[in-house]
C-alpha cells in the first residue's frame, strides 16, 4: 500500500500538484515510516512549494535513515540554501560529495551555494547608503514592459501580490533584498537581466529507491554573474528523469509482456483456437497477477469449451483477487456472471438453478448490468419450469382431484380448493380442476377468482360445456346479466341440449325483461345503471353523436323510433342500453 501512495505522489509532482504529491508521500510515510525515499520525495515536495522548513525537517530525516545516501544531502543542502542559510547548505553538499564524489547535482549545488555565500558577504561589506546596482532594472515603465514581453513572467503580472511587491522594489530598488525569497521575484530579476535563475531546491525530481552510486546525467552548463555584487546567477534546469528500481522497472516488463500475451489470446479465441488461447491467458497470469481480466477471459474460453469446472474456478480466483487488489467493480461483477452462466449450464434440477440465481444476484449488487439481469430472469424462469415438470404427475393429480370432490360434497369447500390447488400444481392442463374450484369459489363468494378458473377452463377445452356454465353463472350472480347471456349463448355451440346453458339463457332474458319494462326496484336500478356506465361498450354509445339524436327522437317523437329500428346496427345498441337498465320500454 505504501508504494502505491508513494506512486500517486509521484504522479502528481510530475503534473506540478505539489500539494497532492506531499499528501501522498504523508499517506506513504504512515505505512512504512523507515523508508528514506518517501522522506526525500516529500522534502523535494516541500521545497516546490518554498516551504524550507518543511523540506529541511524532511531532509534531515532522510540523512538520519540513510546517512550514506548522496541524494540525501542534496535534498539538505537545498533546503539551507532556499532558507538562505549558505554555509550550512556549503556543509551539506560537501558531505554528500564524500559519498559520492562524482554527482554532478552535488557539485551543482555546492557552486550555487558558494556563489550565493559570496555574494550575501559582498553586499554585507558594502556601503548602507550604497546605490542597488539593479535600481535601473526597475526603473521606469520600461520593467513592465520586459516583465510583459517574457512568457515567463507574463503570467505573474496577473497576480496582485506580485504586483505590489514589484512597485515596492521600483519605489525602493533595495527593497528586493525582502523578497529575493520569492521565486516569481527571481525569475522577473533574471529576465530584467536577460538571464535564468534556478529554483533553490534544485528542480530535482522525484526519488524512487535507486542502484546505490548512480549519478544523474549532467546538467547544462552554468552562467557566469554580470557582476560580483549580483545575486547568485543559476542555470535553469529540467526535473532530474525518474529512479526506479530494478524490481519496479522487472514489474513494468512483466506487465507490458502479459498485456501481449492477452492480445494473443483474445486473437486466438476470435479464431476459436480456444487452446492457444488458454496458453496465452495462462502465461499473462503467470507474468502479471494485478489484473484479473486475464482471468476472467480465460474463464470464458473454459465456458465456450464447455469446461464448466474450470471456468468456475477462474471467475472464484478473479472475484477473490479483484478484492485483494481492489479492482473495478464492474470486473467483479463480470466474474460472478460468467461463473453464474457457468452454473446454469451445469443446471439439470431447479434446484441446481438456486446457486446460479444467487450468483446473479451477486453479481447486480457490484453492477447492475442489464445482460446480467435478463441471465437471471431467465434463470428464475427455467427454474419456475423446472420445477413444474418435476412436480408434474397426472396419477397423483386425479387423485388430489378426487379428494376435492369429497370435500366439495361435505361442504368444506376451503378444503376442496386445497386439493384442486394441488391437483393443478400436479397437471397444469387438467382442465376439470379448474372447473371444480370454479365451483368452489362460487360458494365461498370469490367471484373474480371463481371467473379467472372459469375462463382457464375454457381456455384448456373450449368444449368443454361446463366451463361455459361455471362462468355464466359467476357473470348472473354479478348481475352482468348480458355477458352471462353472452357466455350460454358460446357454450351451446358446442353443446346445443345442454338444460344448464339453456336454462342459464333463460334465466337472463328474464332479468333483462324485468329492467326494461321497468319491474325492478329504484335501487336495483341504480346499482344496474351505475355498472354499465363503467361498461365501455356503453359509454361509446352514449358518447356516439348519432346515438345521442336517435335517443332524442325517441323521447320526442315515438314513431321515429320505429324507423330507426330498421336499422340493425342502431336496434343493437338500443337493445344493449335497455338490458343495462339505461332505458326503459313502456
Amino acid at each position: 500500500m505504501a508504494d502505491e501512495a508513494k506512486a500517486k505522489g509521484n504522479a502528481a509532482f510530475s503534473s506540478g500538484d505539489y500539494t497532492t504529491a506531499i499528501k501522498h508521500f504523508s499517506d506513504a510515510i504512515a505505512l512504512a515510516p523507515t523508508n528514506h525515499v518517501l522522506y526525500s520525495n516529500r522534502s523535494a515536495a516541500y521545497a516546490s512549494l518554498q516551504k524550507y522548513d518543511d523540506a529541511l525537517n524532511d531532509a534531515k530525516k532522510t540523512v538520519e535513515l540513510k546517512p550514506d545516501w548522496s541524494k540525501g544531502y542534496s535534498r539538505l543542502g537545498a533546503a539551507h540554501l532556499g532558507l538562505t542559510q549558505y554555509k550550512d547548505a556549503i556543509v551539506a553538499y560537501k558531505k554528500g560529495l564524500d559519498f559520492d564524489p562524482n554527482n554532478e547535482a552535488l557539485k551543482s549545488g555546492l557552486a550555487d551555494a558558494e556563489s550565493a555565500a559570496a555574494a550575501s558577504s559582498s553586499r554585507s561589506r558594502a556601503a548602507p547608503q550604497s546605490p542597488n546596482p539593479f535600481a535601473d532594472s526597475f526603473a521606469g515603465p520600461e520593467m513592465w514592459a520586459k516583465l510583459t514581453a517574457d512568457p515567463s513572467t507574463r503570467p505573474y503580472l496577473q497576480q496582485p501580490d506580485f504586483v505590489k511587491m514589484m512597485q515596492e522594489i521600483q519605489k525602493n530598488p533595495n527593497n528586493l533584498n525582502l523578497y529575493l525569497k520569492d521565486q516569481r521575484v527571481m525569475q522577473a530579476l533574471g529576465a530584467l537581466l536577460n538571464v535564468k535563475f534556478r529554483a533553490p531546491n534544485g528542480g530535482e525530481d522525484m526519488d524512487i529507491p535507486e542502484t546505490e552510486g548512480e549519478s544523474p546525467p549532467p546538467p547544462p552548463p552554468e552562467k557566469k554573474p554580470t557582476s560580483a555584487n549580483a545575486p547568485v546567477e543559476e542555470r535553469s534546469r529540467e526535473p532530474e528523469p525518474m529512479d526506479v528500481s530494478e524490481e519496479e522497472r522487472e514489474a513494468k516488463e512483466k506487465k507490458a509482456q502479459a498485456l501481449k500475451e492477452k492480445e494473443l489470446g483474445n486473437a486466438a479465441y476470435k479464431k476459436k483456437d480456444f487452446e492457444t488461447a488458454i496458453a496465452h491467458y495462462t502465461k499473462a497470469i503467470e507474468l502479471y497477477d494485478e489484473d484479473i481480466s486475464f482471468i476472467t477471459n480465460r474463464a470464458a474460453v473454459y465456458l465456450e469449451m464447455g469446461k464448466y469446472e474450470e471456468c468456475i474456478k477462474d471467475c472464484d480466483k478473479a472475484v477473490e483477487r479483484g478484492r485483494e487488489l481492489r479492482s473495478d467493480y464492474k470486473m467483479v461483477a463480470r466474474a460472478l456472471t460468467r461463473k453464474g452462466s457457468a452454473l446454469v449450464k451445469m443446471a439439470k434440477t431447479s434446484k441446481d438453478y438456486e446457486p446460479a440465481i444467487e450468483t446473479f444476484q451477486k453479481a447486480l449488487t457490484e453492477h447492475r448490468n442489464p445482460d446480467t439481469l435478463k441471465k437471471l430472469n431467465e434463470a428464475e424462469k427455467a427454474k419456475k419450469d423446472l420445477e413444474q415438470q418435476e412436480y408434474f404427475d397426472p396419477k397423483l393429480a386425479d387423485e388430489s382431484r378426487e379428494k376435492g370432490n369429497e370435500y366439495f360434497k361435505e361442504q368444506k369447500y376451503p378444503d376442496a380448493i386445497k386439493h384442486y390447488t394441488e391437483a393443478i400444481k400436479r397437471n397444469p392442463k387438467d382442465h376439470r380442476a379448474y372447473s371444480n374450484r370454479a365451483a368452489c369459489y362460487t360458494k365461498l363468494g370469490a367471484m373474480p377468482e371463481g371467473l379467472k378458473d372459469a375462463e382457464k377452463c375454457i381456455e384448456l377445452d373450449p368444449a368443454f360445456a361446463k366451463g361455459y356454465t361455471r362462468k355464466g353463472a359467476i357473470q348472473f350472480f354479478m348481475k352482468e346479466y348480458e355477458k352471462a347471456l353472452e357466455t350460454y349463448q358460446e357454450g351451446l355451440k358446442h353443446d346445443p341440449q345442454n338444460q344448464e346453458l339453456l336454462d342459464g339463457i333463460r334465466r337472463c332474458v328474464d332479468q333483462m325483461n324485468k329492467a326494461s319494462r321497468g319491474d325492478i326496484s329504484p335501487e336495483e336500478l341504480k346499482e344496474r345503471q351505475a355498472k354499465a356506465m363503467h361498461d365501455p361498450e356503453v359509454q361509446n354509445i352514449l358518447s356516439d353523436p348519432v346515438m345521442r339524436q336517435v335517443l332524442q327522437d325517441i323521447q320526442e317523437n315515438p314513431n321515429a323510433a320505429q324507423e330507426h329500428m330498421k336499422n340493425p346496427m342502431v336496434m343493437n345498441k338500443i337493445q344493449k342500453l335497455v338490458n343495462a337498465g339505461i332505458i326503459q320500454v313502456r
